[in-house]
């Protein structure tokens, strides 16, 4: 990178989200421990104290990231539930084992255990709002609701999981989404 890209000033208007995205980018290219503060801001083109003013540190940074992964993961859930198919269950399944396949770094760190949720509002919220729209759609509102919805979250996130870990070797010709469909669609 050129010396003079790197010290133009920023004139995007949300260097948070510009951040975020920069970071994002270098979380599914590098994983985790390819994101420093320092280093983001060289990405950005802006000076090295600048993501300070968003993140104090680089455990807030790996929040946010967090949250903005549960952000749109929530969203992915709503709009299955907003296009309301006939099995809706399966579908919400899939969609959760795709989005864990898609950005495979972004879900592991949001289900990291190095972050934990119980110190941290914001991702306690984000977390909770996902788990409200499984919780809904598998019939939260019943006594058994809690349960119902926390057996589905297990069975998804268990075969997310595996395929991420590459335990579920695919045989030649398969299609990935064909099984992650077989696999839930059983009961």
């Amino acid at each position: 990178m050129s010396t003079s890209q790197q010290n133009a000033p920023y004139h995007h208007g949300d260097l948070r989200n510009a951040l975020l995205e920069a970071a994002l980018v270098i979380l599914e290219r590098e994983g985790e421990a390819g994101l420093g503060l320092r280093d983001l801001a060289r990405a950005v083109g802006v000076s090295p104290a600048a993501p300070y003013r968003h993140f104090d540190s680089r455990a807030a940074l790996l929040e946010a990231l967090a949250v903005t992964g549960f952000q749109r993961f929530t969203r992915a859930m709503e709009d299955v539930a907003e296009a309301n198919p006939p099995d809706m269950l399966p579908v919400m399944g899939k969609t959760y084992v795709l989005f864990a396949l898609r950005n495979a770094a972004l879900f592991r760190l949001m289900f990291s255990p190095q972050l934990k949720r119980d110190n941290r509002p914001g991702l306690r919220m984000a977390a909770d709002a996902a788990f409200a729209t499984l919780r809904h759609v598998s019939g939260g509102d019943t006594s058994n609701g809690r349960v119902t919805a926390l057996a589905a979250w297990a069975r998804v996130h268990g075969l997310a999981v595996l395929l991420l870990d590459g335990q579920i070797a695919l045989q030649a010709g398969e299609d990935i989404e064909a099984l992650i469909s077989e696999i839930i669609d059983r009961h």
